[in-house]
């Protein structure tokens, strides 16, 4: 990788060879950690460098498909050829979109939690809004997601946390970490007025055990109380929804989507431990930015994307100036440009 976290091929492909040499010695496993760690690594740079390499393979394969085209002058192998340079079109700015997440855990999956602002059942709508933009995002690319925790209330979700699966889960969302702001004419309010609402979104990897995240004992509050939901399957008569509390952050998780507590307690406990890993890790951003004298807060005056309905039709990110005047199409999940535009402007920072 290189200085600013970006996927640089010399430099992964020299650093592949250094540990492909560690794992070939017989003293590997004498640490038995630092073996583990190696392999991980080795893990990450390949699944790196190898994509790259499959698409230069089938570039000049394509490439061979090009010269017997246009000896033979055959329409058919024109044809397919033009079907396989839009597919290899698309895969090149895929990786060359991955290129740009080059942090520790941007290959993990994600947990992503949206929390309503002030406004009640029209704040309550909007999280359900971007909760279906986020399904839909995650269906186009074939991620799967499981939804942990969903509190309704009127009009919609209070809140909800939604585990997404797929190769740089976290690394996209990261980018939609922030308050986003919703303006439209409210279908709640009978005078037709204009209303502004506010949710925010926040983003943590799912981390695994190696992963160094203290989780003391008394620093939590563990309560227990009846899942609450639509109806049916999503009801229990127990008391099996799980709410964790970590006293020093203020930081609450719970989980209710299994019917055994001692199953929703320990995926509480996973989202926990990814929060605060999270958290910690804002901490150590904010001090250096502090020192930089880059000083970047979130708040609810400080949204990252608005998403205008009313008097005019813009989605805006302020962090990158990019937008869309297509909104339901944002809606209906079309946000990686968004993302791609926030990963550009970190990467180039």
């Amino acid at each position: 990788m290189s200085p600013g976290g970006v996927f640089d091929p010399e430099q992964s492909e020299k650093r592949l060879s250094e540990l492909e040499e560690l794992t070939a010695a017989p003293e590997l496993w004498s640490d038995r950690a630092a073996a583990e760690a190696i392999l991980t690594e080795l893990k990450g740079l390949k699944g790196s460098i190898d994509p790259w390499k499959s698409l230069r393979v089938a570039a000049a394969e394509l490439d061979e498909l090009c010269e017997l085209a246009d000896e033979e002058g055959s329409e058919e192998l024109t044809s397919e050829i033009d079907v396989a340079l839009v597919k290899l079109e698309g895969r090149f700015a895929e990786l060359n979109l991955q290129a740009l997440l080059g942090g520790p855990h941007d290959r993990a999956d994600c947990f992503l939690t949206i929390h309503a602002g002030a406004g009640g059942t029209e704040a309550c709508d909007w999280v359900s809004m971007l909760l279906r933009m986020y399904l839909r995002w995650a269906e186009e690319r074939s991620f799967s997601t499981n939804v942990i925790d969903l509190t309704e209330a009127e009009g919609g979700v209070k809140s909800t946390t939604v585990q997404f699966s797929g190769e740089y889960s976290y690394g996209y969302l990261r980018a939609e970490a922030g308050i986003h702001r919703l303006v439209r004419i409210s279908p709640f309010d009978a005078n037709k007025r204009r209303h502004t609402t506010f949710a925010s979104v926040f983003a943590s990897p799912v981390i695994d055990d190696t992963a160094e995240v203290e989780v003391r004992s008394e620093d939590i509050r563990v309560d227990t109380y009846r899942a609450s939901g639509a109806g049916g399957q999503h009801v229990n008569k127990t008391d099996s929804a799980v709410r964790i509390t970590h006293l020093p952050t203020g930081i609450v998780v719970q989980c209710q989507n299994e019917r055994s507590q001692h199953k929703n307690r320990s995926t509480a406990n996973k989202v926990l431990r990814s929060r605060l890993f999270e958290h910690y890790e804002a901490e150590r951003r904010s001090k250096l930015e502090a020192i930089e004298g880059d000083k970047k807060e979130i708040s609810w005056g400080n949204q990252i994307r608005s998403y205008v309905f009313n008097p005019y039709t813009l989605v805006k990110d302020h962090r990158t100036k990019h937008e869309a005047g297509n909104v339901q199409g944002v809606m209906d999940g079309n946000i990686s440009p968004f993302i791609e535009a926030y990963l550009r402007l970190s990467s180039s920072g």
